[in-house]
């Protein structure tokens, strides 16, 4: 098709969002739009789409997780309200270990919590779970990115050793791996997560082709999953997002989702 306008999509690195991002990139080229795709940090994503830098991502986690950034920017920005529903995040142990509640944890993993990123949601929110269960006082977490932290997440699961993550779903480990959520009585990790779109101001009179089908896009975690497992796989991202899009670009696919 001819070239439209240039549309530039951030996200943060996790699997999660390279997966939507690059799924709502295929869509847009497309419709015949030049996509950039541009991975940051969490609060230089917020602050590119509040000072119009960027023109939109799918990756805000609210109310909880980017619940900071959207109170800094909710002024700057547009919600275009949430494209997948029923995310969760908190501390994650493997089934096998008998633990069951963030406040029974004693001295399991070495007193040590495997995080991702600096500075991601669920890593402040584990910060802040310190301050709020006197048992974690002693804790350590240990910040690094996500991909070590899969590799340690392996590594204890195949020599049957504790650990305790900073996780997230939907995400491929849960159908890798026998996982389950810390109970959380003082909810400080949140009691549930969307995640939501959000596009700069005067998107809407700029660009409203674009503009629509952002606020249209909304899918499924079974949906996600299917992009993440064969991301995972070895598909590279881009391959993995067009078989997603072609497999629904059907009457009964991307117009199902009200996408096109």
């Amino acid at each position: 098709q001819e070239k439209k306008e240039v549309v530039t999509l951030i996200y943060v690195n996790w699997d999660t969002e390279i997966a939507s991002t690059h799924v709502v990139g295929e869509i847009l080229k497309d419709k015949g739009y030049e996509v950039r795709l541009t991975p940051l940090d969490n609060g230089v994503m917020w602050e590119s789409i509040a000072t119009g830098e960027a023109d939109a991502m799918v990756s805000a986690w609210l109310p909880t997780t980017h619940s900071s950034y959207y109170q800094k920017h909710k002024t700057q920005i547009e919600d275009l309200g949430a494209n997948l529903e029923g995310a969760r995040v908190g501390l994650v142990v493997p089934t096998y270990m008998k633990v069951n509640s963030i406040a029974d944890l004693k001295n399991e993993a070495n007193q040590v919590i495997t995080g991702i990123e600096p500075g991601a949601g669920v890593v402040l929110s584990a910060q802040k779970a310190q301050t709020v269960y006197p048992n974690l006082k002693n804790w350590e977490i240990q910040s690094s990115s996500t991909g070590a932290m899969t590799v340690s997440l392996k590594k204890a699961i195949e020599n049957r050793e504790d650990i305790v993550i900073t996780s997230w779903s939907p995400h491929w480990m849960f159908q890798d791996f026998d996982l389950k959520y810390l109970e959380d009585p003082k909810t400080v990790m949140g009691k549930g997560e969307n995640i939501h779109t959000i596009v700069r101001k005067g998107l809407r009179q700029e660009k409203p082709e674009v503009y629509q089908i952002l606020k249209n896009f909304h899918w499924t975690t079974q949906d996600i999953e299917e992009v993440m497992l064969d991301i995972k796989n070895g598909m590279e991202v881009e391959k993995a997002a067009r078989k997603w899009v072609n497999t629904h670009n059907s009457f009964s696919g991307l117009r199902k989702y009200n996408i096109v």
